[in-house]
């Protein structure tokens, strides 16, 4: 950072958009702290969008000329052709992204142009305009859950019946398939597009016509401007309407429950590509090698998405900062609700966007998945049930039974179907040859047909049920 005492010296000139009340410039330092442009030129088609709704509702209430309404939409629009051509100087001297539109479309029509700003004011203006960029995030990162759950589904359906160990405390738990497991993530994916949408019908109302803090003179038409821009209403309290940012806290919680979900499951996958569990195999497309070691191939994809979770709650953090002791309404510090918000909504994106290729780059491995299986006495649980189905017995005496032969089978060093028929007996006479059955996984899992259980034939069910639900 310049600790050149010039740095402090006031700019030339007060801001020609501003200036009435200022003689001078702003420090060099102030200059930089308070311009937004840097982030906020973001913001700009909808602040177009937004000036062209509010331009054709002051001229249809006779507001301001229609001939320059007129003038004014069509300076907007070559304004948004510069910028989407590449063509528009942003200037950080003009601040933010509503001032550098303003001031070009002064350059372009002329005094018209002034006429644009009535009865709004940069509160409102900027309230909509993130309003408006955040219901956009919400549809794009919607459609890529989406297509993650398309993805996860996929490759569900082709493993109904692939076994495979299921793990509580990291410890082999119960046998499941690999489709079950992926349909688990489906789900918490369909809650996490479920908060997008709740959070999007909550933010659908219009800060427009709010002006700086309470409403305005001029007879607008609020209701107008809001169907204009796709709203369900305009917003009920002018205070409210310009100091609200519960929109971008709302997206940003739901956005950090999503991060977390990718990180659980990028957690997993690294997991599975380890030398302990080799279950699944990613190409060369979502892994690097070592600049030391030739033999590695590592799953940097899946962990730099478990490290993108500690950025977007950050970003949820720092905005819930940013507004805790603000009173109403508008204050500077809400100028650093978009950086945040930016930051997350490409965080996300981006984790979703490697996700579903990892998804569709991964191959299982069966043998190695049911491998897995023969290790952890995972059909414990199995043989419980069958003593309290078979024999009537209380299930917590038949945990406690359950439980000695697992300690047979420990010190014998080898499977409970592997123990004999008299040492089952041993610790329960009641048991027969019957038991066998219910003692391989295949059997384990195929028994496992409780609504939202395990068994193949549900999970092949629940694979076309999540494709009705989410897909369709």
């Amino acid at each position: 950072m310049s600790t050149d005492p010039a740095s402090a010296k006031p700019a030339a000139a007060a801001n020609p958009l501003w200036g009435g009340r200022f003689a001078q410039g702003h420090a060099a330092v102030m200059e930089r702290i308070n311009a937004s442009i840097g982030f906020d030129r973001r913001l700009y088609a909808q602040d177009i969008a937004g000036s062209k709704a509010h331009a054709r509702m002051l001229a249809a209430k006779g507001i301001v000329a229609a001939a320059d309404a007129e003038r004014i939409v069509e300076g907007l629009d070559a304004v948004l052709a510069e910028i989407e051509a590449g063509r528009f100087e942003f200037k950080v001297a003009l601040e933010d992204i509503h001032m550098n539109v303003e001031a070009r479309l002064t350059e372009l029509i002329g005094p018209a142009a002034g006429r644009l700003h009535t009865a709004r004011s940069r509160n409102d203006q900027i309230a909509l305009d993130l309003k408006l960029w955040v219901r956009d995030a919400i549809d794009g990162i919607d459609e890529q859950a989406k297509d993650l759950q398309a993805a996860l589904i996929d490759l569900a359906e082709p493993h109904a019946a692939t076994v495979m160990p299921g793990y509580t405390h990291l410890q082999a738990a119960q046998p499941v398939t690999f489709g079950h497991h992926l349909l688990a993530y489906v789900e918490m994916l369909g809650r996490d597009r479920g908060r997008l949408a709740d959070a999007r019908r909550r933010l659908n109302e219009s800060p427009l016509g709010a002006a700086a803090l309470a409403g305005t003179s001029f007879p607008i038409d609020r209701h107008m401007t809001a169907a204009a821009l796709g709203f369900d209403r305009p917003a009920a309290n002018s205070l409210d309407a310009v100091s609200d940012r519960d929109f971008a806290l709302e997206f940003l919680a739901a956005l950090a429950i999503l991060a977390v979900h990718l990180s659980r499951f990028a957690e997993e996958i690294v997991l599975w590509c380890s030398d302990g569990f080799r279950f699944i195999r990613l190409s060369d497309a979502y892994t690097t090698g070592s600049s030391i070691m030739p033999q590695k191939r590592n799953p940097d994809a899946a962990e730099l998405v478990r490290a993108k979770a500690g950025r977007v709650v950050g970003a949820l953090n720092s905005l819930l900062m940013v507004l805790k002791g603000l009173p109403l309404t508008y204050g500077k510090d809400m100028q650093d609700d978009k950086e945040p918000t930016f930051e997350a909504a490409d965080t996300v994106s981006l984790a979703l966007a490697a996700m579903a290729g990892m998804v569709r780059d991964m191959t299982p491995d069966a043998a190695a998945m049911r491998a897995a299986t023969a290790r952890g006495f995972i059909t414990a649980t199995d043989l419980a049930d069958w003593l309290v189905r078979t024999l009537g017995i209380p299930f917590r005496e038949a945990h406690h039974v359950t439980g000695r032969c697992v300690k047979r089978a420990e010190d014998k060093g080898c499977a409970l179907h592997e123990l004999t028929l008299a040492e089952l007996q041993a610790e329960h006479p009641g048991i027969t040859r019957a038991i066998y059955e219910v003692l391989t996984v295949d059997r384990s899992v195929a028994s496992r047909t409780s609504f939202g259980g395990t068994a193949p034939g549900n999970v092949r069910a629940q694979a076309a049920e999540a494709r009705r639900r989410f897909l369709a």
